[in-house]
């Protein structure tokens, strides 16, 4: 595994977008600083910026740069750490420091502390937070394996293998200041 996360770091510091196994389905991924790989993501996809992108960490410091986690109430802090890691994403107040290509339109920054293995490995090898999106083109059911990334993308990104996460449905989002679920 030491060597797949070598060439992972590589990959995400030379601006290569990858595939890899989540909870419950393979995200594409890249550093979140580096806008040529998200534009690459984003016309794979064929997904309006505007939407915005999860980020996905390990640990809450990887995060924290991209947000105003200290800024909430404490009681939503509480929750919020409390339903970490797993698959769980939250919409938090995005800081000056969070690009508009992964908050979109919004004042919000989508993050989540994962609690898939291999997905905390390779974010704490790399020590930083990772995009996070489901592995397929607008309108087609997201992939489940590296096989069905590979029918949907070829050659166009490189993918890490691994098994996906007991999830059956891509994580729950919530917003931190109202507490309403946004994705059930």
């Amino acid at each position: 595994m030491t060597k797949t996360l070598s060439k992972i770091k590589q990959w995400y510091s030379t601006g290569q977008v990858f595939a890899y196994p989540t909870e419950a389905v393979f995200g594409l991924g890249c550093d979140p600083q580096n806008r040529q790989a998200v534009s690459e993501i984003l016309r794979l996809k064929s997904r309006a910026i505007e939407k915005g992108m999860i980020l996905i960490a390990s640990e809450l410091h990887h995060i924290k740069p991209y947000v105003l986690f200290d800024d909430l109430p404490i009681s939503s802090q509480q929750t919020i750490l409390a339903s970490w890691p797993g698959p769980i994403t939250w919409l938090l107040p995005k800081s000056p420091f969070t690009p508009e290509w992964i908050s979109g339109d919004s004042p919000m920054v989508a993050v989540r502390l994962s609690a898939h293995r291999q997905v905390r490995k390779i974010c704490d090898h790399i020590d930083k937070p990772m995009v996070s999106t489901s592995a397929n083109p607008a309108g087609q059911p997201p992939a489940l394996n590296a096989q069905e990334v590979r029918s949907y993308f070829g050659q166009q990104i490189l993918v890490v293998e691994g098994e996906l996460g007991s999830g059956q449905s891509p994580s729950k989002i919530f917003h931190s200041l109202t507490m309403e679920t946004i994705r059930a």
